[in-house]
């Protein structure tokens, strides 16, 4: 489900359950003061009988989905994150007026077959992407390393393949490492932004009791 504050966009449900209406008493929790942070990009899970909503507000945007316990996180978050991109992308600011469902009959298509890949396609995970890949190369090295011992060729050969194996293990580090520094910098943004906002509203509420911004009143 896409929605802008309780206006839903775009929605879509590959079976019948009461996943819809559940859905939209979390939009109304958000948008009502039920978490007393609802101005703020934010990403939340909430337990209901035996599966899980996420959800994933940004720029007041709305994303929520529906899954098994046990998907995890990684994936669920990782399939609104994309939805969102693709929204917004699609839409632009016709989001911000749009009436309610207007653009489902084209985004709940979209929604079907993101779901679909995140579902059934391994490489829609990146970690197991590249866990995947890194298992291929070890078992094309490992039996390359068989067929030249059959040979009898010389160790040279030999030597050269695990340096490969080992420049390839080198570059499954380096991404990983790469991804998880990207996490620590999207954290480290909304920090800021958080505590910047904060700041602004203190020196707001302060220039206001002070008589104006530059607290003459306070500082005389």
């Amino acid at each position: 489900m896409v929605a802008r504050g309780t206006v839903v966009l775009a929605e879509f449900s590959a079976a019948t359950t009461n996943a819809n209406a559940t859905a939209r008493q979390l939009l109304e929790r958000k948008a009502g003061g039920g978490t007393g942070n609802n101005d703020h990009d934010s990403n939340m899970s909430y337990s209901h009988d035996r599966y899980i909503f996420h959800v994933k507000k940004t720029d007041g945007l709305t994303v929520v989905c529906m899954a098994d316990d046990s998907a995890g996180r990684r994936i669920p978050f990782a399939f609104l994150e994309d939805i969102h991109q693709r929204f917004v992308r699609t839409y632009g600011r016709a989001i911000h007026s749009a009436p309610a469902y207007a653009m489902n009959d084209e985004f709940s298509r979209i929604l079907s077959q993101q779901m679909d890949h995140y579902n059934n396609d391994p490489n829609a995970d990146r970690i197991n992407r590249l866990k995947g890949e890194m298992s291929q190369v070890r078992v094309a090295m490992i039996d390359n390393i068989n067929k030249v011992l059959e040979r009898g060729d010389r160790l040279a050969l030999l030597v050269d393949k695990t340096t490969t194996l080992q420049g390839n293990t080198f570059r499954f580090r380096r991404q990983s490492r790469r991804l998880r520094n990207d996490m620590w910098w999207r954290n480290v943004k909304l920090t800021f932004t958080l505590v910047s906002i904060l700041v602004t509203i203190v020196y707001v509420l302060i220039a206001f009791l002070c008589h104006g911004p530059l607290l003459r009143s306070c500082l005389k």
